[in-house]
């Protein structure tokens, strides 16, 4: 029986607020290039004050927000279950998920107390990201935002790696894949960043357990996981964990492993303008691909060209007519 759902993700809820700045912005201010880094409102609040540069965009965001969105705007089904606050962000959030079609847990009318979080992303000309994460609410995700039902009607589930720092996202993780054990659908997992497997890795791997469906790395998560500086031993290690895989190489596009073989995906040449969301996309438009009949090849194409596109704008997510673009560059011609 065909399910309702072809992805239901879980994840933080983060309104992105992204800014063009220069790398002296971050030797001014004391900011790790390239890396994701957990601030409180007030440090958040203060390195806005202190951008010159201009805000280029406000939405809804989180990893597996925009990974989830993605699903949808290629033509897939997805649920999110998130927390946000009864703010002002929280409601803006909530209608940013209705906008994309994209059911969820959230009821506008019956939201908690509690500031919706915010993730400052700053985008310097060389278009690498760096990210400022004041958790609010989101930090407080636990199994008590998991919807049993809409998970259990879904082909897979998504879990993003970034709820691994605190203990409540770590039991919502293991309980989601727990409950996607028991009905049978498939776990995907992403590391989501560097800096949760170099810093939480014992965590992940309690997530990880005895294996997982599907998982996305980049390569630096790939060696971080493994031990392996080696990217050919490090993917031969995640055999060990995951039946599939996808791992990200950037400009030179990436590899996937789809169970039995190695399938290399070419890269589409782009101007870089702002890498935020390439990989979200990537895992986005796989999803998509693999649960509307394509092959891991052919999905692995539709990912690459889709987080091309991504790249060469600002923001992570595509228009939607660039998503059917991508479709129609790739099989009609």
């Amino acid at each position: 029986m065909a399910k309702k759902y072809d992805v239901y993700g879980i994840g933080n809820a983060l309104v992105d607020l992204e800014f063009e700045v220069t790398d002296n912005f971050f030797t001014e201010n004391d900011i790790e290039k390239g890396m994701m880094t957990l601030v409180d409102e007030e440090r958040q609040t203060s390195l806005m004050a202190a951008i010159t540069g201009h805000q280029v965009k406000k939405q809804s965001g989180g990893s597996a927000a925009n990974t989830i969105i993605a699903v949808n705007q290629f033509g897939g089904s997805s649920y999110y279950s998130c927390k946000v606050g009864n703010d002002e962000l929280g409601k803006f959030y909530h209608k940013d998920l209705e906008d994309a079609g994209v059911d969820s847990n959230l009821h506008p009318d019956h939201l908690p107390e509690g500031i919706t979080g915010k993730c400052l992303v700053m985008v310097t000309p060389d278009a690498e990201r760096t990210m400022n994460t004041f958790l609010g609410i989101t930090s407080d995700f636990s199994v008590k935002e998991i919807d049993e039902n809409a998970l259990k009607d879904s082909s897979y589930i998504y879990i993003e790696g970034y709820l691994i720092p605190s203990d409540n996202g770590r039991e919502a993780m293991l309980r989601a894949k727990e409950l996607a054990n028991k009905h049978g659908v498939k776990t995907a997992l992403t590391f989501s960043d560097p800096s949760m497997v170099k810093y939480f890795k014992d965590g992940l791997a309690q997530v990880v357990g005895e294996g997982v469906d599907l998982l996305f790395c980049n390569e630096e998560e790939a060696r971080l996981y493994t031990g392996k500086e080696d990217i050919l031993q490090a993917r031969e290690e995640l055999k060990k964990i995951a039946k599939t895989f996808c791992i990200t190489q950037g400009s030179n596009g990436a590899m996937i492993f789809d169970g039995e073989t190695f399938i290399d995906i070419e890269p589409y040449t782009v101007k870089a303008i702002d890498s935020n969301g390439a990989g979200d996309m990537f895992a986005g438009a796989f999803l998509y691909g693999i649960t509307h009949g394509h092959s891991f090849a052919q999905a692995g194409k539709i990912a690459s060209l889709a987080s091309s596109r991504v790249v060469a704008k600002f923001g992570p997510r595509l228009e939607w007519h660039q998503a059917k673009e991508v479709m129609n560059h790739l099989f009609e011609n």
